[in-house]
């Protein structure tokens, strides 16, 4: 186990580590005339924190990095649809690591993750602009979610057998 004072430094990290692939990713929009459609990188930390840590800790991350991501240029609609998606899709691959890590791979658990959170966003899409057109949505961003969290659990394992073999974390 990691001891108190390692483990708020290795946290405080994964937060900046998750805030800077997020910002980067805004400055890379993916291609496609759908809104919300992107690659989802701050995941691969979520995860990361996932498999070394608790959900609390998971949590946290998430939210901080919701929060400081909002103040550098997400603004309140982006906050709420950021911090719907990472608490929700937090939720989910916490579960299926701690309960099912024997039956899903690190890219199950990722994808899981990316379509739980395109679910989350659409409904706090609706919500927001009091309109169900934007369950129209759904099927593309639930196609992108596969393909994104597919790509994101890629490189979460590499990240955890990286991690594991440096002993970063033990």
């Amino acid at each position: 186990m990691v001891n108190n004072t390692k483990r708020i430094v290795i946290l405080g990290l994964m937060v900046a580590l998750a805030l800077v692939l997020s910002i980067i990713e805004s400055w890379f929009p993916v291609p496609l005339p759908i809104p919300g459609v992107k690659l989802g990188l701050a995941n691969i930390i979520t995860i990361t924190v996932i498999i070394f840590f608790d959900f609390k800790d998971a949590i946290s991350v998430v939210f901080i990095r919701c929060i400081l991501a909002s103040v550098f240029g997400g603004g309140i609609t982006g906050f709420l649809f950021s911090i719907s998606g990472g608490i929700l899709s937090t939720v989910v691959m916490n579960i299926l690591y701690k309960k099912g890590s024997k039956l899903f791979s690190t890219i199950g658990i990722s994808i899981a993750g990316a379509v739980s959170h395109n679910v989350a966003q659409i409904v706090t899409a609706g919500f927001v602009m009091r309109d169900s057109a934007v369950y129209l949505l759904l099927p593309v961003l639930l196609s992108s979610g596969v393909v994104m969290g597919l790509f994101v659990g890629l490189c979460s394992g590499f990240l955890e057998k990286a991690i594991r073999a440096a002993k970063i974390i033990s």
